[in-house]
């Protein structure tokens, strides 16, 4: 079933579908929202705080927009939110990749270059990291980065272009 229809069988009263929408994001989201709070624990406080948030207001959500991206977008708002009650700024890096090479030395360049990336990512102004993190990380679409931020895809895909290109600069500086 998709995140629609679990969304119209639990209006419906279909309590498990509700279920299966957290169930099937919960990971997702949680990751989501680390990457802004960058601690377990209000990570997993901000996705709990996500979900409720978004059970509350389920009746809203309008089924010709993906479901994913309304949780993400509610997701990062609240990230912001709590951000902005302790007084810090939302930062976002590029999550290290968990290599399948076995070689030390493999697994050790790996390690080098995500970090080098992770640190020109960070260096980047909020508008293009936001991009690139959603992106690469989150695996959202131009389309659906477009929602999430309420920002036109062509402004999307300029600032993912503009973004690279900053990346580029940055990593060949080194």
């Amino acid at each position: 079933m998709t995140d629609e229809e679990l969304v119209t069988q639990y209006l419906s009263g279909n309590a498990t579908a509700l279920e299966d929408l957290i169930q099937k994001h919960i990971d997702h989201l949680f990751n989501f929202v680390f990457k802004y709070v960058h601690t377990k624990e209000e990570a997993e406080d901000v996705t709990q705080e996500t979900f409720v948030k978004a059970w509350k207001n389920l009746y809203k959500f309008n089924n010709q927009y993906k479901f994913k991206t309304w949780l993400f977008t509610i997701g990062k708002n609240t990230a912001l939110d709590h951000l902005k009650k302790k007084g810090l700024v939302a930062l976002s890096e590029i999550e290290e990749l968990q290599s399948t090479d076995p070689l030390p030395e493999a697994v050790m360049e790996r390690t080098v270059d995500m970090e080098m990336i992770g640190h020109a990512v960070a260096k980047l102004p909020l508008k293009y990291r936001e991009i690139v993190t959603l992106y690469y990380n989150d695996q959202l679409n131009f389309r659906e980065i477009s929602e999430m931020l309420s920002e036109s895809i062509n402004t999307i895909k300029t600032r993912h272009r503009r973004a690279l290109a900053f990346l580029k600069k940055s990593l060949l500086d080194k």
